[in-house]
Parts: C-alpha cells; structure tokens; sequence
C-alpha cells in the first residue's frame, strides 16, 4: 500500500466509526471496497492488517457500537470478508473471534441494522468473498450461516435474495472441489456434509406446495449448472431429476419459466449429453406449456448444438404454430410442402388468439421475434418453410392494415384484434426482412413488394413514424436481395417495375409535413443509392424523378436532423454523379452555386452541429473517392475546408477535420483510399510527390496550422486525433531526411512562440506563413509520444487515485486542512 494512504488510513477509520461525523455516500463506500479489494489481490491480506491495525480496529469498533449506521456495517462485513479470503489471514482473524462475531449469531443476525437490506446484501458479499478455502466451509457450518442464507432466499429484497441464491451455488461447488472431501462419489452418498444440506434443502423445496419456494430451489440448480462443471452435477441431476419432472404433472405447472430456464441450462451442460431422459422430458414440458410460455423453451431447445431431431422438429413447430393459424385465418392453406406437420395450428393456439387482444398481439409478436433470431442462425432448421413464412408475413400485415378478405371467424377476429396494431406492424415488417436472405416463388416477392408498397403509401404509417421506418428498412433489404437479370447485371424487370412505383411513393414521403417521415425517406435513399448507384435502371428511373432536387431543397429544412440526412443523401448522390446543377427558371443559362459551395455555406453558418458533421463526413468522403468538385482543385477544396472546420465550435466537426487532412496527407504519400466508380481520376494518381512538395502542399493549405492549433484543443478527442496526424508525418517524414540543404538552420523561433501563446489559450493569434524546414524542426523536437501517453489517460487519472479518495472522504468532514483535499 501507498505510504500516504497508510498515513491517511486511521484518520479514515476514527470518521466511519464516529456516530458524530457524516457517513460517507454508497459510492465513495464502493470505490474505497474496489481499492482494498485490488491491494488485497496484489499482496497478502495478513501483512496489510499488521502493517495498518486501524483495518481491524475499525471492525471491532463497528461491532461494538450501539447503533451502527447500516452503510458503515454493510461495508465493514464486505471488508472483512475480502481479507478473510486468504486462509491465513482467516486464521489472523479467527483468533479474536472477530469472524463469529460478524458473520454469526451474535453479530448483526440480531440486531435492528438487520432490518435494512444493505445490511443483509453486505452480509451476503462478505461470506462470498470469505468462501474461498476449506477452513470457510468448517466456519459456515459451525456459526449457522446456511441457515440464515436458506431464510434470505426468499428475503423482500430482490438483489437480496438472488445474492444469496448464488451464494449456496458458491458454497456447494467449493464444498465439492474441496482437497479435504478428496474426490466425491457423482452418486452423492460421500458428498460433505454442508454439500448434503443444501441439496436436501433443495428437495424439500422441490416437494413444497408453494410456488415462491419451487422457484428458489429451480434457480439454484439453474445457477449450478450454468457455472459447474465437475462430474459431481451428474448425480444431482441422477438425483433430483425426478423430482424436477414430477413439477409437469401439476396443473399449472409452477414456476414454468424458472422450470424452463433449468431444463435448458442442463441441456448445455455436460450433463445434457449422457442423460436421454432429459430430450423426454423437455418434450414433456413443450406439450404441458402454454403456446406463450412454450415459445422460449423452443426457442432455446432449436439453438442447442446437440440435440434429438425429432424434439428440434416438434420445437419449431411449435414456433411455427401462430403463423399457421394466421395462414388458416387468412383462407391460406399451409399444408404440404409448406408447414412441418407439428405445425398446424392447434386448438391451444387458437384459443391463445381468441382470449384476448393482448393474448393475441403478445403470441404473435413473440413468435415473429423468436423466427426472426432462427432465421439468422446456422443451426436452423432445414428445410427452412421460406414460403409459407412470407405468406404468413404478408397476410399478418394485411390483416394489420384491413387489406385482408377473412372468410373464417378466427379471420374476422384478428381483423378485428389486429388493425392498426404497430407493435405487431414492427415485429412483422422486421421478420419480412429478414426473410429477404432466403428465396422465394416471384409470385410471392411480388405479394411482398406489394404490400411493402401499401405501407409506404398508406396515410395511416404518418402517425405512427416508427412504422413507416420499418417499412424503409424491409423494403430497402428486399431490394438490395433482389436478383439480377440473366442477360447482364442490372436489376431484373420486376425490380424495375417496383422501383417506378416506388420512387413517387418516396417523393411524397420527402415532402411529409412530418420531419420523421422525411427523414425515413431520405436515409433510405442515401442506403440505395450506395448500393445501386452503378445500376443502369436505378440511375435513369432515379433521374426522371423529382426525387434528387427535392433532396436538394431539404438542405433547408426547419428541422436539423433532416438537414443532416439530406446532405448526407446529396452527397452521395453527387458521389455517383446522380446529382446535376439545377440552372434558375428565370435565366436558363446561369447555372446556380456548385452544390461544394452550398455545403460548405451548411458548414459555415448551421446553428445546429448535426448537419455540420454531415457535411465534414461527405467532404471527407469525397476526397477519398476522387470526387469532381475535389478534382477540380484539390488544394483549394483543402484550404477552404480546413478554413472553416477550424473555427466550428463542435468538437466532432474539428476531429472530422483532421481527418480529412490526414486523408489527403495519405494522399499527397502516394497512399489513396478506395474509389469510388464515377469518381473523376485525380492528379496525384501519377508518382508520389517528393517530400519537400508535400511540405510544401501541406504548408499552402495551411494544414500545418490547423494541426498544430488542435494539438492543443479544449476537447482531448481533437487533441488526440492531431498528435496522432502529426506522428505519422514526422514517422513518413524521418527516414527520408530533412528537406533542408545541410548546414541551414530554419527559423523555428516564431513557430514555437506560436505553440507557447496557443498552449497559453491564446488561440487568436495565427501563425502566419510558415516554412515547411521551420514546422519539421518544430516537430521532431516536441515530445509527441509523451503528449500522446498523457492524452490516452483519462481526464481525472488523478482525481480517481486511492489517495485522492481518502483525502476527499476526510476533507468532507473537515479532518484535513483546506489546501490538503483533493475534492472533484
């Protein structure tokens, strides 16, 4: 331990003791336990106590106070059980009896502190970090704790009670991996006798008629076998199995969930493996179960990696069931080769749909949810039923939307139930696309178009936006899975034929008075357009529309977050050269400003930072792809972007800055990222530039400056980003030597007046015309590796310092002098 904490130490415990003084806040508490707990994991617990008695002073005064504040004896409980772990150090503290006197009947068990939870929590803790060797076990057994663990399993307090559910999970193990029980028989009739109790405990609750008990005894096996291993769970599974399967002959069955998390938790243990009875009775509880509650388990049942086809089959179908009522419902027969067998709706299910609306939109948005997980894993079930799953997906949206004709009662009902429901709209539109990576029939693809067409049309997706943005994102992964045609590698007629009936539908969602709306649309064209820029038929049907100069018009939106989606989408467009100058109706022949010059207007004079980082990202972009307006004059797009990024009071803008310079830095070395295909080829793509010219180049875009003045910036991200911009250029800049002729000496004196004014906070004052000898001088004699270190911690290192802490907890109560503390 640190010198000055040990100083400080009795101080600190003569406070925690004192009735009179403040007590410290639960935080300040935990960091202090973190600290202990790393300086007893770091050297032996015995020497701490030894070399600073007030540690264990503090716990008797604690014990011995009238009334002790229940943080302050929660904390010396967790306290003392951190250094108890160490066996010796256990023995240290044996000897006064101080232990008993804590953990046992004599201790806080009695007292009027036991009735606040954190004092039981810290009763909790304590012994699970004392359980750590097998003089703990000999303890537990002698001072009665597994008693008082077995009455706090049902304790008010939820963290309470899942604390000491854990805790038995802990002292079972240690007591069945402990060197003085040698090796115990699976059977269980050597187990150690604390190992004996709690089993029994178990049983018994296994047996009780009360439902509380059942599932504290279900989530303590859970526990045990989700974390053990050893050949021991065997025979606990030998042993209690039957009494966990004579829970499925109840009617209701307790505990169902808790029943089904252990079931599953067996399965992937290595239990699961050798005892066939347990596939007979998960199909037991799958039967038992009721359509909502079965789901989970089948769920879980098709995501384990070993496990008998023939349960796998009867667990999907009944995932599958509620789709084939809905397919039933929707005068749709899903019979062969559509549905597995298992999978035509049962009589359970139906009345599941029928009870109630909440029954009906719950079933079915968890059955959507659990295929939507299946579908995207690789232990799936094969074959997969991709097209009764879309027929399912279609009609669960059209009954949602009144689109559907039923022709059945259980058909008007879910009209009836389902209309205008958006949570179970989102759950079927995200299933439809997921359901995009597989095939399917084209008479299907076009029912689902249609239908993804109905939603984007419809005027009843305007209120319930997030709606609307599920059908952008389904169809968008339905048009991006679209196949090509066979002749060549556009999109394929129906595609196309989609896409023309699409593009109004988005030209009036661009135009909702609803900023979400317009919003929706236009990041669903930015995602298309990246995907499809290069396809023929999107570029001309995109082209005939209206839909690239209302993207235009919505850089002027009211509201920021569509300003910054529409200069994102501009610029991508522009990327792909989907994008033209529009020319003024009144004078034809006048083009307007180059959309470069309204960005970079966007940029300087946005009140809001969203579409300002937007068009830092797509400058930044179009650098790298070589774009037309960067092409034209790359310095000057340079100059003038870093111009202006570096007056913009938001942090993210400055950092998007540097790392356009960076960019074109890479650049200017011969090292250009990927291209975009319509980008214009730029200059540089001929032979690196010498060293000296891209100084020089560095220089005139005055790239220098900007680094330089961000190396001290307010915000540590831009700093950090900036020492690393200039370490890679004096890293590319050294093995090719100075740029000066040998012997000069480059004026550096006003560049480092510059950085001491700047590092001052006098950011005013620009560095002028700079030299590229005078930079490079500057840079390889300034400490970038050690500002960079300094850079990388975090803003209170110093402050989260055990030392600091102490200082700070005695500052509170006035035991330091003012000028001591270290407060934050």
């Amino acid at each position: 331990m640190d010198p000055e904490c040990s100083r400080l130490l009795p101080a600190l415990c003569a406070v925690l003791v004192d009735p009179r003084q403040p007590v410290a806040d639960d935080t300040c508490l935990e960091k202090l336990l973190d600290w202990f707990k790393t300086v007893t994991e770091a050297g032996p617990s015995l020497l701490l106590l030894q070399e600073n008695p007030c540690l264990v002073e503090l716990l008797f005064r604690v014990l011995k106070a009238h009334d002790p504040h229940p943080r302050v004896l929660s904390f010396s409980l967790r306290l003392a059980g951190l250094f108890a772990a160490q066996e010796d150090c256990f023995q240290y503290l044996q000897q006064g009896e101080l232990l008993p006197m804590l953990f046992g009947e004599a201790g806080p068990l009695g007292g009027a502190a036991w009735t606040a939870p954190t004092v039981r929590s810290g009763w909790l803790q304590g012994l699970r970090s004392l359980a750590q060797h097998p003089s703990a076990l000999l303890f537990l057994a002698d001072c009665g704790a597994v008693d008082t663990i077995f009455s706090l399993q049902g304790d008010s307090s939820l963290f309470v009670a899942s604390a000491a559910g854990q805790l038995l999970v802990h002292i079972l193990a240690l007591a069945m991996q402990s060197p003085a029980e040698g090796h115990p028989s699976p059977q269980g009739c050597d187990w150690p006798a604390c190992a004996q109790k709690i089993v029994c405990h178990v049983e018994d609750s296994l047996h009780s008629t009360a439902t509380p008990q059942v599932t504290q005894a279900l989530n303590v096996l859970t526990t045990t076998f989700g974390h053990c291993h050893g050949p021991w769970t065997q025979g606990l599974w030998v042993r209690l199995s039957p009494l966990v399967a004579c829970l499925l002959e109840k009617d209701p069955i307790p505990a169902s969930h808790s029943l089904m998390d252990l079931l599953l938790s067996v399965a992937r243990s290595p239990v699961g493996s050798s005892d066939c009875g347990l596939w007979e009775t998960l199909a037991q509880t799958l039967s038992h179960l009721s359509p909502i509650q079965a789901g989970p388990l089948a769920l879980g049942i098709l995501k384990l990696q070993d496990c008998p086809q023939a349960l796998k089959t009867q667990a999907f179908g009944v995932l599958l069931q509620p789709l084939a009522c809905v397919l039933k419902a929707a005068a749709q027969s899903p019979g062969p080769p559509g549905f597995p067998e298992g999978a035509t709706g049962d009589s359970m299910t139906v009345d599941t749909f029928l009870s109630s609306k909440s029954a009906c939109v719950g079933l079915l948005c968890q059955a959507l949810a659990h295929l939507e997980l299946l579908q995207l894993l690789p232990q799936r079930p094969s074959p997969w039923p991709q097209a009764p799953l879309l027929r399912a997906a279609v009609a669960i949206l059209r009954f949602c939307n009144g689109s559907a004709a039923p022709t059945s009662d259980v058909g008007g009902h879910l009209c009836a139930v389902l209309a205008g429901c958006v949570r179970v709209q989102r759950a079927a539109l995200d299933f439809l696309g997921t359901l995009s990576q597989g095939t399917g029939p084209q008479e299907l693809v076009t029912q689902v178009f249609a239908v993804l067409l109905e939603y984007l049309t419809s005027p009843d997706s305007s209120p319930t936006v997030q709606v609307l943005k599920k059908a952008f994102q389904a169809t968008l992964r339905w048009l991006l899975g679209s196949p090509k045609a066979p002749s060549c590698c556009d999109l394929d007629p129906h595609t196309q034929l989609f896409l023309r009936e699409l593009l109004p539908v988005l030209r009036k969602r661009l135009c909702s008075p609803c900023w979400e709306a317009r919003d929706s649309g236009l990041e669903f064209l930015t995602q298309v357009t990246r995907h499809w820029g290069g396809q023929a038929a999107f570029r001309h049907a995109l082209l005939a529309s209206e839909v690239p100069e209302l993207t235009r018009q919505l850089l002027r939106d009211p509201e920021s977050y569509v300003r910054a989606s529409a200069v994102t989408a501009t610029g991508q467009l522009s990327s792909w050269g989907l994008y033209t100058t529009p020319t003024s109706p009144e004078h034809p022949e006048v083009q307007q400003e180059s959309l470069f010059t309204e960005l970079l207007h966007i940029l300087s004079t946005d009140s809001e930072g969203f579409p300002r980082r937007a068009v830092m990202q797509v400058f930044t972009q179009w650098l790298k792809d070589g774009h037309a307006d960067v092409a034209e004059d790359l310095e000057q797009f340079v100059a003038r972007v870093l111009q202006v990024a570096s007056r913009d009071l938001d942090w993210e803008v400055r950092a998007q800055g540097l790392e356009l310079a960076l960019v074109f830095l890479e650049q200017l070395l011969g090292h250009p990222g990927s291209r975009c295909p319509y980008a214009v080829a730029l200059p540089e793509a001929a032979a690196p530039a010498t060293l000296a010219q891209v100084l020089q180049a560095l220089c005139r875009v005055q790239l220098f400056e900007f680094a330089l003045r961000a190396l001290f910036d307010c915000d540590r991200p831009v700093a950090q980003k900036s020492c690393d911009l200039l370490l890679f250029l004096r890293a590319k800049a050294t093995p090719c030597g100075g740029p000066q002729e040998a012997g000069a000496s480059p004026d550096v004196v006003s560049v480092e007046a510059a950085l001491q004014r700047w590092q001052a906070g006098e950011q005013g004052q620009p560095l002028g015309e700079l030299e590229p000898e005078a930079v490079m001088a500057v840079l390889r004699s300034m400490d970038l590796e050690g500002l960079r270190g300094t850079l990388a911690k975090s803003s209170d290192h110093i402050e989260k310092s055990p030392q600091s802490l102490l200082q700070d907890l005695l500052a509170s109560v006035g035991v330091l002098g003012e000028n001591e503390a270290d407060c934050y």
